[in-house]
């Protein structure tokens, strides 16, 4: 199994929580949704299939390692 720096670990945790951050403030109203890995997954999949391989801006491992 892959061990993963200190820094790659945070950069993990940066991405999950901005995702998490932005599904929230997309919800019109006050209904709280819970942290759910799958949805934030799905979500980071999608992100880093249009800065990753389509505009290339960042390398899959600088994106999320």
């Amino acid at each position: 199994m892959q061990k993963f720096s200190e820094e790659q670990i945070k950069r993990q945790d940066f991405v999950d929580n901005q995702i998490y951050d932005l599904a929230k403030r997309l919800i019109p109203t006050s209904i709280e949704i819970e942290w759910d890995i799958e949805m934030i997954g799905d979500i980071r999949d999608t992100i880093q299939h249009w800065l990753v391989d389509r505009y290339k801006i960042v390398d899959e491992l600088e994106f999320y390692p």
